[in-house]
């Protein structure tokens, strides 16, 4: 994702203003004067958007992209395919979607061309939004969680979310903030008691059988020959297929699952950071420094520092 420049449009209504027949309308007519974003091959990897609400255009992404924010997304029409961790999931209409943004996605398909609601939310507000630990790990664990299809009234508040924050106010943006943490609190709950989704395994092309590989396997000890030997190509074949499919090598994408995998473990737990650096599939903790150094501008423990969960209040006892 990349942030465009932003239009101004006629004077828009608050969502509960809004009449609800313009709710048949497609967002592209509804906010035909604002500017919708695009996917940015130049971004930097992990730069930060910070707390955003936009529209963005559905289309395929000729790389993944990662930042380290969780990632709302909100369809009024359509669907769209990511390529997330490895897997291919489909994100339906109407279905309030939510994942790890650190774990490399990417775009692969979409149907319709409605534009579609994307929340960006840092890691330091979702840790500190209080879902259920459960719900925090499955979605650090690289899930994607999905609420049941909601009515119109998430349409109404993601309109809402978009405006306030694209004219600036300060006090509206705390009401946003505070809002999106309520609605995925309310996500959490919906789902906390749900299984864990097993994705049907669709038709893969060579490039995705690759990309799904190494999402399987990055804590091993992994080298371009033993992955293309395990998927029945060449090596040089394979790193050329790979390159031109997702924009990148095999072994920098290596390189992004080992980092996802310690942000998490350094968020949730108190391992040790050697400890991490091996989880994660790194052979030396010098190695690993380096590549954590590189990809998120700061050290393991300077990560760990600034983005570990507040301490949970105590229950209150009941009364008798």
């Amino acid at each position: 994702m990349t942030a465009g420049s932003t239009a101004h449009h006629d004077p828009a209504m608050v969502a509960s203003e809004i009449p609800l027949f313009l709710l048949h309308l497609p967002l592209c007519v509804r906010y035909s004067k604002v500017a919708l974003k695009r996917f940015d091959t130049a971004r930097p990897e992990f730069q930060p958007y910070g707390l955003t609400c936009e529209l963005w255009t559905p289309a395929p992404m000729s790389r993944p992209d990662r930042h380290n924010e969780i990632e709302v997304n909100l369809l009024t029409a359509g669907s769209l395919t990511y390529l997330l961790g490895g897997r291919r999931i489909a994100i339906e209409a109407s279905r309030v979607a939510v994942f790890w943004a650190a774990i490399p996605h990417q775009i692969v398909a979409f149907e319709g061309q409605d534009p579609y609601f994307v929340v960006t939310v840092p890691l330091s507000g979702f840790l500190s939004a209080g879902l259920e630990l459960s719900i925090v790990n499955r979605i650090l664990h690289g899930e994607l969680v999905m609420d049941a299809p909601s009515d119109a009234s998430d349409e109404l508040k993601f309109q809402q979310w978009e405006r306030e924050l694209r004219e600036g106010d300060p006090t509206c943006e705390r009401a946003v903030r505070l809002e999106v943490q309520a609605r995925l609190l309310r996500l959490g709950r919906a789902v906390s008691n749900s299984p864990t989704p097993r994705y049907p395994e669709p038709t893969l092309s060579r490039a995705d059988q690759l990309a799904c590989y190494i999402a399987r396997n990055y804590q091993e000890p992994l080298t371009s020959e033993r992955i293309a030997a395990d998927n029945g190509l060449h090596a040089n074949y394979a790193m050329n297929l790979f390159r031109r499919a997702f924009g990148t090598t095999m072994t920098a994408f290596i390189t992004q699952h080992r980092v996802s995998h310690a942000q998490r473990l350094l968020v949730t737990s108190d391992d040790p950071i050697v400890e991490v650096a091996f989880a994660a599939g790194f052979r030396s903790l010098s190695r690993f420094n380096e590549a954590f150094k590189a990809v998120c501008s700061c050290s393991p423990r300077e990560f760990r520092g600034s983005h570990r969960s507040p301490a949970p209040l105590p229950e209150r006892r009941k009364e008798a």
